[in-house]
């Protein structure tokens, strides 16, 4: 018996706050997650030129082999190429498993065969070892040949200990042998370079494949023992396909032992880069729904116990990441009712700013820990978001994670409840003041892959998060939208990048002056100028600054002693706030 894995409207009412905001996400939810068309699968792999020539040769070098030097293999290309071609996809990266022979040993002889016979230029062979510890029980070769990456493995038979999931021996095995220990049915699948043919051992893979199904060859407790990352990898193939989980599975997912080996056993470098996949893939939002489903929230996104016993609050209710990610997903849609749509140019920017709907995804994932901090061994304040990143998920600063999102959620707090009708946006001008918001480093900083359209979206998604009913949240969102257009209306959608019309060399010797401390507030002064006067010129704005110095409005010796001790601030960095005479 399959069952769906979902998250119903019924099963998020089961939070308080969002029994009072059902019909916000009424109109925003991602209705028929696991509604999907079954995948048309091809009967015949259809080769490409390249993959054609590659066949050929492997088929060419193992006749050579056996007439040769008397050595007897087969060569099937295995797993991911094999499934996508099937689905009509396109696929690089090639696993090719042998029979009764090691893939270093038949790479480095496929490599000299080409490059004496055949007088084709390949690639040095990356060997790289086995790591029971971490779940890789196989030596493999690594070279890249036609254009494609190929990975040399042998077929294997692996025998356990009753205490361990560290295989005791690996030995040369069978086809089936092999498929048995592969993560997914759907995955098991060779193709015979030598028959031009696909091969289903287990006589599951085709049909799941066909019936759109994630199911594990062995039963799903001893595949996920194995190598407990399986259970993840089953979240990413089945938001990646539209697939559905088997209800084995999920039961299994879910087991302490299973996720005590994931949280435990499973290096956090693996786990983040499945988790990158999932962000990156075509259907975020289900991988962070079935994640909550099979309760596997704190398993993906840890936090060292020594930091939540010091966290400033135990972190959110984790259905609030869900929402957060739903509502995000349901902006960026284009099914919305009036009220609730997303102005274009913010969807857009996240939809075609690459890396950034997957960041922003990540970001809401992330939700329950949003606002809370500790303090680590140096005293400095810290957030339990940077931590998961960092820490929990081992990812970098690639796609602006580590940077980025703490950003996002600095850069929500900082926007939380803007309108157009607060004063901080009027003075000392509209333009101005909208125009100082969007520069805020926060908001807007290319070091970060932050841009004030994606630190918009993030930040009404937070503000939605906490609406109380459909007619508060329909405001929220007018008003980011009422901003967005304004900032277009004012033609400012280019003013967070804008660089400063003069420097401080030159401001120095306009005031005839030494460059200094005093110069941040003249800064500010100069790119205010320069942002109500969009069309003035260095010579409009030096001639300004004279006057303002002969009028008496600026007061250098009130500057310098006010800033006395102060270190010189980059221009960009500059506050709008200035100790200077109006």
């Amino acid at each position: 018996m399959l069952h769906r894995v979902t998250c119903s409207t019924l099963e998020l009412a089961s939070f308080p706050r969002y029994q009072r905001s059902r019909r916000l996400l009424g109109h925003i939810h991602y209705r028929n997650m696991t509604t999907r068309i079954a995948p048309a699968v091809r009967k015949v792999i259809q080769l490409t030129d390249a993959e054609d020539h590659l066949c050929t040769l492997l088929d060419e070098f193992t006749r050579h082999l056996q007439e040769n030097k008397n050595i007897t293999t087969a060569c099937r290309i295995n797993g991911g190429w094999v499934r996508d071609k099937l689905l009509g996809m396109d696929s690089n990266d090639i696993d090719i498993c042998l029979a009764d022979m090691m893939g270093v040993t038949f790479a480095e002889g496929f490599v000299a065969f080409l490059s004496e016979q055949k007088h084709l230029h390949v690639h040095r062979i990356a060997k790289i070892e086995s790591n029971p510890n971490q779940s890789k029980h196989l030596e493999t070769a690594r070279t890249t040949l036609l254009g494609m990456d190929l990975d040399f493995v042998n077929l294997r038979s692996e025998e356990y200990a009753e205490d361990s999931r560290i295989p005791t021996e690996v030995k040369f095995g069978t086809p089936l042998e092999d498929a048995l220990r592969r993560d997914l049915t759907i995955n098991t699948l060779f193709y015979n370079v030598h028959t031009r043919s696909v091969e289903d051992f287990t006589e599951k893979g085709l049909e799941d494949l066909q019936n759109g199904i994630i199911r594990t060859p062995l039963p799903p407790r001893e595949t996920f023992l194995d190598d407990p990352l399986r259970v993840i990898r089953c979240i990413r193939f089945a938001s990646r396909f539209g697939f559905e989980i088997e209800s084995d599975l999920q039961q299994a997912a879910q087991l302490e032992i299973i996720q005590d080996s994931l949280a435990q056993k499973i290096s956090r470098e693996r786990v983040g880069e499945e988790l990158d996949k999932m962000m990156k893939g075509q259907d975020p939002l289900r991988s962070i729904r079935i994640i909550n489903d099979l309760k596997l929230y704190k398993c993906i996104y840890p936090i060292p116990p020594q930091i939540t016993s010091i966290a400033s609050s135990a972190p959110k209710p984790q259905e609030l990441s869900l929402r957060a990610a739903t509502i995000l997903h349901g902006l960026l849609s284009s099914t919305c009712e009036d009220s609730m749509s997303l102005h274009p140019t913010l969807r857009s920017y996240v939809l075609q700013e690459p890396g950034c709907k997957a960041r922003l995804f990540l970001a809401a994932s992330l939700y329950s820990y949003h606002g809370i901090t500790y303090l680590d061994p140096k005293g400095k304040e810290q957030t339990l978001v940077k931590c998961a990143i960092q820490d929990g998920l081992k990812l970098g600063r690639q796609n602006h994670y580590l940077d980025g999102i703490p950003s996002l959620y600095s850069a929500s707090e900082f926007l939380n409840g803007v309108s157009l009708e607060q004063d901080r946006l009027k003075m000392p001008s509209e333009r101005v003041a909208i125009a100082l918001l969007l520069r805020q480093e926060s908001v807007h900083n290319i070091n970060t892959g932050s841009h004030w359209a994606s630190s918009l979206v993030f930040s009404l998604v937070c503000e939605l998060v906490s609406a109380s009913g459909h007619e508060e949240a329909a405001e929220c969102v007018q008003r980011y939208n009422a901003l967005t257009r304004r900032v277009e209306e004012l033609g400012l959608d280019k003013a967070a990048d804008a660089k400063l019309i003069l420097n401080g060399k030159t401001i120095a010797r306009a005031m005839d002056e030494k460059p200094g401390p005093w110069m941040k507030a003249m800064l500010n002064m100069v790119l205010e100028w320069q942002l109500e006067h969009p069309d003035g010129t260095q010579d409009d704005c030096l001639a300004w600054l004279k006057e303002e110095k002969s009028a008496g409005r600026i007061d250098l010796e009130e500057l310098k002693a006010a800033t006395m001790g102060n270190k010189r601030v980059n221009p960009d960095e500059a506050a709008s706030s200035k100790k200077v005479k109006r």
